[in-house]
């Protein structure tokens, strides 16, 4: 199996790129995202890829980053989605917007990606909603870097919740229901407290 390609960025377009690993051209299928991380054409690469072998035919995927990677692979495992129709999700909404998608349960969102229909969207929100990482569901609620003490409240409240037993994506719909009102000085603890109360 081939998990990287290091060498020099040949070409590069809207989906696909080429790597030249020691005199060897990689054809890579790409997503958006990876697109706009590459370098210019000629300079060092490294893109992970995922080494897609059927009967048929042989495919690498290629990506900037390993969320990405494993993103595309979690998409993959869900019945009836192929490794295109992965690589479509990844290019019309970012990382974050698809975890947040499905930790919402937000089939709207999702089905707005072009060539992805409702059931499909459904099937993937029911497939990986419980295998989202605490992490990632705290990427989700509050985007991958917290800029502010708020976001920072919100992380650690959510994460409280699923350390007490709550379904991460209930867990979410708590503190999003508790938020409003919330004065700044509020402390994890007594959004917890609030969270809780009104799911009593």
């Amino acid at each position: 199996m081939i998990t990287f390609l290091e060498g020099i960025l040949v070409e590069k377009q809207p989906g696909r790129a080429v790597v030249n690993v020691g005199g060897v051209g990689y054809e890579v299928f790409i997503p958006l995202s990876s697109f706009d991380r590459l370098p210019p054409e000629g300079a060092a690469c490294r893109v992970l890829t995922y080494d897609h072998v059927r009967e048929d035919a042989r495919e690498l995927y290629g990506f900037a980053t390993e969320g990405e990677r494993r993103l595309f692979l979690l998409l993959y495992s869900v019945s009836g989605v192929g490794p295109r129709t992965a690589l479509g999700v990844l290019g019309g909404l970012s990382v974050r917007e698809i975890k947040a998608a499905i930790a919402e349960n937000d089939v709207k969102r999702l089905s707005s990606v072009k060539g992805l229909g409702r059931k499909t969207a459904e099937k993937i929100i029911v497939e990986l909603k419980d295998k989202l990482t605490e992490g990632e569901m705290l990427e989700a609620a509050a985007g991958a870097e917290p800029a502010s003490a708020e976001e920072l409240r919100t992380r650690d409240a959510l994460l409280a919740l699923v350390s007490l037993g709550y379904k991460q994506a209930e867990a979410l719909k708590m503190i999003k229901a508790a938020l409003p009102g919330v004065a700044p000085a509020t402390t994890v603890e007594e959004l917890v407290r609030r969270a809780l109360g009104g799911a009593a």
